[in-house]
């Protein structure tokens, strides 16, 4: 155990936050550098070791919190780094994007402040990275086996970098033009830095992973011909068919899906555009969704000058604290203030969406809402209560329907699909076609990223058993396997 006391001396402290009017002038993270190591040992030390540790249910990875929280505490952090890596190939991206699911489920959370995990894993991952123990780790041995990897987010990477580390001849493909999926044009830059993903990439091209960008499996390789070019193959696709607002006057100009607003943003930081095709500046600004990516849309609004934001959800504004109906160890539903949100702007919850209004040159000018409630498990709109908000750009981040179908990987491959939409599989991760196999959220569904890393290096082993006949890599999960809920 860490520090025996230390859940009764040590109160909780979190990452520090960039003063807000610093931070809206760049896109660089917006915690303050270095902050977290003069505290984080002694925040690790918060952590009881307890007897049966339900942050180890809360993640499902399985890291084994309390034994990197104990090295962490007594600052030994190469030791930390390991007992991190033996659970998580990139804890750098879930230390900051990841909603912490261990924390609700941290026994001290039952009437206490939670242990700052999070912080705690991304302070081991960045002492580590400074330190140099992050290093390439190559295979001892060739299988002679080869693995295309179709998508390049995180349950492609883990399973990549798994598959290759086990003697596999992998090869990453991606149809954007940079390794990252998700990670790299879904995150802004102020959430997370790009050059976290560039050191992770080079230590896997380093250990013998291939990437092969701006290469849609489909459209500019058929998928039945890659499968017969490869000994197995991994679709990690994600699911991103967004979620649309079939309302009067969805097709009026400067309404666009989050996905089409965020990837600019990150262009520009890439070097790729001075000035993004839709941008924020100047303009009142309506986010649809209050989930994540909606924060996202608000922060990057924030960074080109708009001139309001206001967010929308339609369920009501959650509590502070934790319901009866969602008891612990379960993930509650709870109000949350983002970096993003901290940065200004309007929450706007329990209203919906009738219809847009347009200017004279067809663009979106207005926003007509309602607000609404749940009766008897339907919604209904509340007579009276509709109003008329300014809007000239109008971001869709109700979250995401399934993997695509329209490129012909689906079809060419010819898999199955769940009554969900998702790509069908079996207990090993394995679809119906001999020697394809499906990671992250195009076979479980829109999802968090560590479930996405999980799915990864399960399915991982997967391909690891059907190419060798039997393997010593992990499966943290099954298929079937769901987040802690009520």
């Amino acid at each position: 155990m860490a520090d025996p006391k230390g859940f009764l001396t040590t109160g909780r402290e979190v990452a520090q936050t960039r003063p807000v009017a610093e931070r809206v002038k760049d896109w660089n993270e917006v915690y303050v550098p270095g902050s977290l190591l003069p505290i984080i040992s002694k925040q690790a030390g918060r952590c009881m070791d307890c007897g049966i540790p339900f942050c180890h249910n809360g993640c499902p990875l399985g890291n084994l919190i309390p034994e990197w929280n104990d090295y962490a505490y007594r600052e030994d952090w190469t030791a930390a780094s390991e007992r991190l890596h033996a659970t998580n190939n990139f804890p750098e991206f879930t230390g900051r994007l990841c909603p912490a699911p261990c924390e609700s489920a941290c026994v001290l959370g039952i009437n206490q402040p939670a242990v700052t995990i999070k912080n705690v894993e991304v302070s081991i991952i960045d002492k580590a990275w400074e330190s140099g123990d992050v290093t390439p780790q190559p295979p001892e041995r060739l299988s002679g086996k080869t693995v295309a990897v179709i998508g390049s987010g995180p349950a492609g990477l883990a399973a990549a970098q798994q598959l290759t580390r086990a003697g596999h001849t992998v090869v990453v493909y991606e149809r954007a033009d940079r390794i990252g999926g998700l990670l790299r044009y879904g995150i802004p830059e102020f959430k997370m830095e790009k050059s976290h993903i560039n050191r992770r990439i080079e230590q896997m091209r380093l250990e013998g992973t291939k990437f092969r960008t701006g290469v849609e499996i489909g459209q500019d390789i058929d998928a039945a011909k890659l499968r017969r070019r490869y000994d197995a193959v991994v679709v990690a696709a994600g699911a991103t068919v967004s979620r649309d607002l079939p309302v009067p006057g969805r097709e009026l100009g400067g309404i666009h899906f989050a996905m089409e607003y965020l990837p600019l943003a990150n262009k520009v930081q890439e070097g790729d555009l001075t000035v993004p095709p839709i941008t924020a500046a100047g303009k009142h600004v309506v986010v649809i969704g209050g989930g994540d990516t909606g924060a996202d849309c608000v922060g990057t609004a924030h960074r080109q000058g708009a001139a309001s934001v206001t967010q929308l959800e339609i369920m009501p504004k959650p509590g502070e604290e934790r319901n009866p109906g969602q008891p612990w160890p379960t993930f509650p539903m709870l109000y949350k203030v983002t970096s993003a949100h901290e940065e200004g702007g309007e929450r706007v919850y329990a209203v919906s969406t009738t219809h847009f209004e347009g200017d004279a040159d067809g663009n979106v000018a207005a926003l007509h809402l309602v607000e609404v409630e749940f009766t008897d498990g339907k919604l209904e709109q509340k007579p009276g209560t509709e109003r008329r908000i300014p809007a000239q750009l109008v971001t869709l981040a109700m979250g995401f329907t399934g993997t695509d179908q329209s490129n012909g990987l689906v079809q060419q491959f010819g898999l199955e699909l769940d009554q969900r939409g998702n790509v069908a599989r079996d207990e090993h991760y394995a679809t119906n076609v001999d020697g394809v196999y499906v990671a992250g959220d195009a076979g479980r569904g829109q999802s968090l990223i560590v479930w996405a890393i999980a799915e990864g290096r399960s399915a991982a082993r997967g391909v690891d058993r059907f190419l060798t006949g039997t393997s010593a890599l992990p499966a943290p999960i099954r298929p079937t396997d769901r987040s802690l809920l009520v």
